[in-house]
C-alpha cells in the first residue's frame, strides 16, 4: 500500500488494525516485557514477539512491520539509560552505524516486497536455526575471542555491518547474535561494551526501517504500541540493572518458546491433528 491509498486501507480493513481484545493486550505486554529485557541483555527477544504477533492474526508481512515499533521504543529506552550511566559514545561508534543504517534500508525494502509464504517459510527457518544457535552457546565462543582482535581493516567492518544490517532490516529476529558475533570478533569489543554498542546500532537501523513499513501500510499500530509497552519496560530493567543481572535462566525459556514457534510457523503442528 503505497500508493496514497494507505488511510483508507487502515481504516477499512478488516485485518485487526484498531481493534484488541484484553487477553490479547496482557500477552502483548508480558511477552513485550521479556522480550525488551533480553534483548537489552543479549538478543532475540524478537524470536518471541514475531510469531506471538502471527498466533494473533497477524500476516507474516504485518508482523514482521509491528514488530519493529515496539523494537524501536525498546531501543530508545536502552539508549537514553547506557548514556546516562556514560557507557555509551554514540560518535565513536558512527563507521559501524551507518553501514547497518544503508543495509537495513535494502532489508526493509526486500522484505516488504517478498512473496507471503516465502516469509512464512523463511521465519520458521530462522526461528529452528537461532534455537540451535541458543542450545549450542554462542556465547562460549564469543567471549573466548572478546579483546583479541587488532588491526582489522575498518573496510572490512564496514562490509561485515552492511550485510548485518540488511538481515536486521528484513527480518530482525535473532540479529543481536550476528551484531554480538561482529562486535566482539570483527571489532574487539568485550560482551559489555558489545551488548551496548549493539543497542545504538538496532535502535538506528530500526528507525529507519520502520519508516519503510510505516509507509508500505504494513505496520499494525495498536498492537506495535501495546507490545512497546513491554518492550520498553523491559529494556528500561535490563539496561539500568545490566551489570547486576545474570542471564543463565533466560536461555532455558527462550529455548522452549523458540522450538514451539517454529513448530507452529512452519505448520508441524497442523499435520499431527
Amino acid at each position: 500500500m503505497i500508493d496514497g491509498t494507505l488511510f483508507y486501507y487502515l481504516w477499512s480493513t478488516k485485518s485487526k488494525f484498531f481493534t484488541m481484545t484484553l487477553i490479547d493486550a496482557v500477552l502483548l505486554i508480558l511477552a513485550g516485557l521479556f522480550a525488551g529485557f533480553i534483548n537489552t541483555l543479549a538478543g532475540s527477544g524478537s524470536l518471541i514477539t514475531l510469531p506471538l504477533l502471527m498466533f494473533m492474526g497477524l500476516s507474516p508481512h504485518q508482523a514482521n512491520a509491528t514488530n519493529r515499533v515496539a523494537i524501536f521504543f525498546q531501543n530508545l529506552v536502552a539508549v537514553r539509560n547506557f548514556r546516562k550511566q556514560q557507557m555509551l559514545d554514540v560518535k565513536h561508534e558512527l563507521y559501524l552505524v551507518i553501514p547497518a543504517l544503508i543495509g537495513s534500508a535494502v532489508g526493509a525494502s526486500f522484505a516488504i516486497q517478498v512473496n507471503e509464504a516465502v516469509l512464512n517459510t523463511v521465519i520458521g527457518i530462522i526461528l529452528f536455526v537461532m534455537f540451535f544457535l541458543i542450545l549450542f552457546k554462542p556465547e562460549r565462543w564469543v567471549k573466548q575471542q572478546a579483546g583479541l582482535v587488532s588491526g582489522k581493516a575498518k573496510v572490512i567492518r564496514v562490509i561485515i555491518f552492511f550485510f548485518i544490517g540488511i538481515y536486521g532490516g528484513f527480518i530482525q529476529a535473532g540479529v543481536g547474535f550476528f551484531l554480538l558475533a561482529g562486535l566482539v570478533l570483527g571489532v574487539g569489543y568485550d560482551l559489555i561494551k558489545a551488548n551496548v554498542v549493539k543497542v545504538l546500532i538496532v535502535f538506528t537501523y530500526t528507525a529507519l526501517a520502520l519508516g519503510i513499513f510505516m509507509w508500505s501500510g504494513q505496520v499494525n499500530y495498536l498492537y506495535g504500541l501495546v507490545l512497546a509497552v513491554g518492550n520498553a519496560s523491559g529494556a528500561y530493567v535490563a539496561s539500568k540493572y545490566a551489570k547486576q543481572i545474570g542471564v543463565k535462566y533466560i536461555r532455558f525459556i527462550l529455548l522452549a518458546a523458540v522450538l514451539v514457534a517454529a513448530l507452529k510457523v512452519l505448520g508441524v503442528f497442523a499435520l499431527l491433528v
